[in-house]
């Protein structure tokens, strides 16, 4: 489907209430043309609508007319150069940008990954978070917790097997 015709469905989507729907649409289209900064702007305004002002902030991020506080929830949300870098879910070099400001936002996103990482990075090989990414601690109670339930049903499992080996030769 062109852009034209998916535009043309969000707009009847937004008009009949489908929100959801439109914001899939726009995900769609952000995603197969990722330097398109009107097509980011519409999904920004999707998700006002939705009352996500880190999502809104998110798909702004690279517009110079953006609100200051949807930026700072979209940076409180993903914290990390790297996780910025993969929520912009650009392509490409910078230099695609259609403006000067988007340029120098995106510029400075991938510098400052490069920098956490200690070596270049480029807009095509968006760091993964489990590689790049210092653990912070995160998960690992709850890791813990799935380790021990593992543990103690293998060791249910292994008295049953025990008990019905013993009630066999009884």
């Amino acid at each position: 489907m062109s852009r034209t015709n998916t535009l043309a469905r969000v707009d009847a989507d937004l008009a009949a209430g489908r929100v959801p729907m439109a914001r899939q649409r726009l995900r769609g289209l952000v995603s197969s043309f990722p330097d398109d900064l009107a097509l980011r702007r519409r999904l920004a305004e999707v998700y006002r609508l939705y009352g996500e002002p880190a999502e809104a902030g998110r798909w702004m991020y690279l517009e110079e007319d953006r609100d200051a506080k949807e930026v700072a929830a979209f940076e409180a949300r993903y914290r990390t150069p790297q996780q910025r870098m993969r929520a912009l879910a650009w392509r490409g070099p910078e230099s695609l940008a259609r403006s000067v400001f988007a340029t120098e936002q995106l510029a400075a996103v991938r510098t400052a990954c490069s920098d956490a990482l200690g070596r270049p990075v480029d807009w095509d090989t968006v760091p993964s978070a489990p590689d790049d990414e210092p653990d912070t601690g995160e998960g690992s109670f709850s890791g813990f917790l799935a380790g021990v339930g593992c543990l103690v049903v293998a060791l249910a499992m292994l008295g049953i097997w025990v008990n019905g080996l013993i009630a066999l030769f009884d």
